[in-house]
């Protein structure tokens, strides 16, 4: 029966704890594609967490706040609401109150609220910052000691930042999201810097930058699916950490997700939802371990994808039709080698030099009393030379010319020859005369 191919891999995910001491959640440990349990090994199922704001949220759609009316002025009881109602693996904590283009709270406020919010529930926490370095810098540190001993995600962390964020994270054993702008190489790169800087490796994630569908998600599919490809057929081990996305800023912030319903783009409670689970979906397939999302209901959508798809992924399950499968080719079988012959010691071969043939000299011609007598220089015939030659040049070059001509000839073979030589005399001497007229103009 013909067989499934199957990709080979050589490279295996890290995996990443993160969360207080008996309440955490493991990312990673693929070995293969995500999903591809017929290939590899996927043993933890990609973790949901649900966004919380430290201040009351501005110009949110109605589809995302409507879930969470009465407590989003409390980060606290917004955060139990996610984990004891909706069920979410994870809490995101954004503090949008930082942002010193909006109300630029202290470090020392959002540390104390990412404090409280964790110590309020047992699930695991990640505190995300805002889209200015400097600012995450202080803040982040400040939170990091804050939340010293639970465990927590400390992100973005980018090139700019990432030797304060990752002493602060070193010292007080917290796990950092690498931040890069949708490239592989500067993905690498800052992986490279964390861990010369001391990070542990199982203290890193990948934060390839995400966009929404329709704008760029695309495009970071593609890098995250390099990333995937780098760390598990090429093993290399400075791309084999779990993949963190921040869906939800990003789907929620696009237009599309904030205008009304209108007949063109349909029924503004579903669309919202829609752009979320869509864009999820494409993360989780590119190889996502942890999704941030905004909407409760993208989270009930997502997870129970996660339930179909991880429950069974073996062929059988899946009704592959083998037989549609091509045969493998069958090699040929090779003749049975026949018993090898004795071999006989070879023979001493005797050099036999050929005989030499005696070269007879040749036979000089005979040369007759008539014959000598015959070459004498007869008068040059005045009608071979008028129109090539003048014969002062002919009687001149008569000495150069003397034949010797062996054997018996006749008169009229003596004439034809001496006709010749005068031709040919005549040919040179109208060559060398053309020679001097070029040469003289």
């Amino acid at each position: 029966m013909a067989e499934l191919p199957k990709m080979k891999y050589s490279g295996k995910i890290r995996e990443v704890r993160i969360g207080k001491p008996g309440k955490e959640v493991v990312l990673g440990g693929e070995t293969g594609y995500s999903f591809y349990s017929f290939e590899g090994e996927g043993p933890h199922v990609p973790k949901l967490a649900l966004q919380v704001l430290d201040i009351e949220p501005e110009e949110w759609a109605d589809e995302a706040l409507e879930p969470f009316r009465g407590v989003t002025g409390d980060p606290v009881a917004w955060a139990k609401k996610c984990v004891e109602e909706y069920k979410a693996d994870l809490v995101c904590l954004w503090l949008a109150g930082t942002d010193p283009n909006g109300k630029n709270l202290s470090a020392e406020h959002a540390a104390e609220i990412a404090r409280k919010v964790a110590e309020a529930i047992d699930t695991p926490l990640i505190v995300w910052g805002v889209s200015n370095e400097q600012k995450n810098t202080e803040v982040l540190k400040a939170v990091a000691e804050a939340c010293a001993g639970h465990n927590v995600v400390l992100g973005p962390v980018t090139e700019g930042n990432y030797k304060q964020i990752g002493a602060a994270a070193i010292a007080y054993k917290q796990v950092v999201a690498a931040n890069s702008p949708i490239d592989i190489n500067l993905a690498k790169q800052l992986n490279i810097l964390l861990e010369n800087l001391g990070v542990p490796s199982d203290k890193i994630l990948i934060d390839p930058t995400t966009g929404s569908v329709g704008y760029g998600m695309e495009y970071c599919y593609s890098i995250m699916e390099r990333l995937r490809q780098a760390a598990l057929t090429q093993n290399d081990d400075k791309l084999q950490y779990p993949i963190i996305n921040n869906i939800a800023e990003e789907v929620w912030k696009t237009k599309e997700a904030k205008l009304p319903s209108d007949g063109k783009l349909g029924d503004a409670s579903l669309r919202g939802v829609n752009l979320e689970s869509v864009t999820a979906l494409s993360a989780l397939q590119a190889g996502s371990d942890l999704l941030i999302l905004r909407s409760p209901k993208t989270l009930e959508h997502i997870r129970k994808y996660l339930g179909s798809i991880t429950e069974k992924t073996d062929l059988a399950s899946m009704a592959v039709d083998m037989s549609l499968a091509a045969e493998p080719p069958k090699e040929p079988a090779k003749p049975t080698a026949a018993a090898p012959k004795p071999v006989e010691p070879p023979k001493p071969k005797l050099e036999t030099k050929p005989a030499l043939k005696a070269v007879e000299p040749p036979k000089p011609p005979e040369i007759t009393a008539e014959a000598v007598a015959a070459v004498a220089k007869p008068p040059v015939p005045a009608a071979a030379l008028t129109v090539l030659v003048s014969p002062p040049v002919a009687q001149e070059e008569n000495a150069e010319y003397e034949v010797d001509v062996p054997g018996e000839l006749s008169d009229e073979d003596i004439a034809a020859l001496r006709q010749m030589v005068g031709a040919f005399r005549a040919i040179r001497a109208f060559v060398s005369d053309l020679g001097d007229r070029l040469l003289n103009r």
